[in-house]
């Protein structure tokens, strides 16, 4: 079941501002406390719920039920709670309240908030993507077939400095990823691991990142925003054999390796390092 008129891109993306902004200001006086690391339940998305998980949630609960009440339908799927139904399939909100919740726990000043908002049920569907720094307010913003943003202005991708190698290639943060993209670390510079798949995929969307990959299967869900804002920044993801990650369908118990890149040229390149390995 669908919804009738909704909010349009840019109505959703003020909506995730407002909720961006409240959910800030609820988290970042507890990150890195006791009270922070409190935990409650296992989560839908199977991770224990910690205090600045559950904060974030109601934060975000109380601006959508709030555009509920104005007649909005939609559904809504977070990694805590689930799927929850305001009344139709269509919208479905994708909510991560806290990305990189262990690095918040443990007082590590790199954790964003990820929304994003689909018309359908593949992650290609998304329509409008919100990541946000938590801890320094950045946010960024992207509507499908209408670009990308990074602090209200218009992404562009930092040039590459380095021909022959990769200058920074990100991870994702596990000791057995390093192991599993050596290849590529071999032919890296500098290696960041940030422990936030949003932030992380954010940044490579600008060029911060040559090259992002995450060769141990990870939550696809977590990814919606930032894939929308690597792709109208006109960068390429796939998984590590090159699939395209866009059909997989956005649920909570779907993983996929990743590997991303700011520009077609740099990801053919990343994939020809990985070749002889996969």
């Amino acid at each position: 079941m669908r919804a009738g008129p909704s909010l349009n891109p840019g109505e959703w993306l003020e909506l995730f501002g407002r909720i961006g902004a409240g959910v800030r200001s609820a988290v970042l006086p507890i990150a890195g406390t006791d009270a922070g690391r409190v935990g409650f339940e296992v989560g839908a998305g199977g991770d224990t719920t910690l205090e600045v998980d559950r904060a974030a949630e109601a934060v975000v609960f109380a601006e959508l039920e709030a555009v509920a009440g104005r007649g909005e339908r939609f559904s809504v799927l977070s990694e805590e709670s689930g799927l929850r139904s305001f009344g139709a399939d269509h919208p479905l909100v994708l909510v991560d309240p806290v990305d990189g919740s262990l690095n918040a726990k443990q007082g590590v000043p790199v954790f964003g908030l990820m929304l994003a908002v689909l018309d359908g049920p593949a992650i290609d569907d998304t329509f409008a993507g919100y990541v946000l720094n938590l801890n320094t307010g950045e946010e960024w913003t992207a509507i499908r077939k209408h670009g990308a943003r990074r602090g209200g202005v218009p992404l562009t991708v930092i040039p590459r400095q380095d021909s022959k190698r990769i200058q920074i290639l990100g991870l994702e943060s596990s000791p057995r990823a390093i192991a599993a993209a050596r290849p590529l670390v071999e032919h890296s510079s500098k290696l960041r691991i940030l422990g936030s798949m949003a932030l992380s995929i954010a940044l490579t969307a600008s060029g911060g990142f040559d090259v992002f990959c995450a060769p141990m299967p990870a939550r696809v869900f977590d990814m919606a925003a930032s894939l929308l804002l690597l792709a109208e920044a006109g960068g390429v993801a796939t998984d590590m054999q090159g699939n395209p990650i866009g059909p997989l369908p956005a649920s909570l118990d779907r993983r996929t390796t990743l590997l991303c890149a700011p520009t077609r040229e740099l990801h053919e390149a990343a994939l020809k390092i990985l070749g002889p390995q996969l």
